[in-house]
């Protein structure tokens, strides 16, 4: 069995990390202004970093670990959610993540980054879709639950295709 490196573990953690801290922001501080005149759920910022450190974690520590880590998120947002959220996070969480992985795989090839934009497009809305109709029946937060979510992928590919010209301007330095 293949350990992942302490960046791998790090990240997986982080990734982890972000089911609770998205059911507690929905539990205790309902919606939340996005932007432009939207509100969402207070978790949208977690969600959206979570689709986010999925595809690092796949990098950092393999696809087995992140096959494990959905799992273990997928029971952790079960039973971390408010107990009328319990249902539609874990379900939500278990097919956004399942369907960001599918469509991130084939596409690494062509490069992170362009991975990363799209399978969080597609991971980000089955997310929004599968979670609002579970939880409150209604697509009144879609716009909103679209817009942080997408805010936290444009931020994450800014920091890191700001690190790879760094890296890069540093090598042919």
């Amino acid at each position: 069995m293949n350990v992942p490196a302490p960046a791998g573990i790090a990240t997986l953690v982080a990734y982890v990390a972000t089911i609770p801290a998205a059911n507690l922001a929905v539990t205790h501080f309902g919606a939340v202004p996005v932007g432009f005149g939207y509100a969402a759920p207070a978790g949208v910022y977690m969600v959206g970093l979570a689709l986010v450190l999925r595809d690092l974690a796949r990098e950092s520590a393999g696809r087995g670990a992140v096959l494990a880590a959905i799992a273990v998120g997928t029971i952790l947002s079960y039973f971390l959610a408010d107990p009328g959220l319990a249902g539609a996070s874990a379900a939500a969480f278990a097919v956004a993540e399942t369907m960001d992985f599918v469509v991130y795989e084939p596409l690494r090839k062509r490069g992170l980054l362009i991975a990363m934009l799209v399978s969080n497009a597609v991971g980000l809305l089955a997310d929004s879709l599968l979670f609002l109709k579970l939880a409150f029946g209604s697509f009144e937060y879609l716009p909103g639950q679209i817009l942080g979510k997408a805010w936290m992928t444009f931020a994450a590919i800014a920091v890191l295709a700001l690190l790879r010209r760094r890296k890069q301007a540093s090598a042919s330095a």
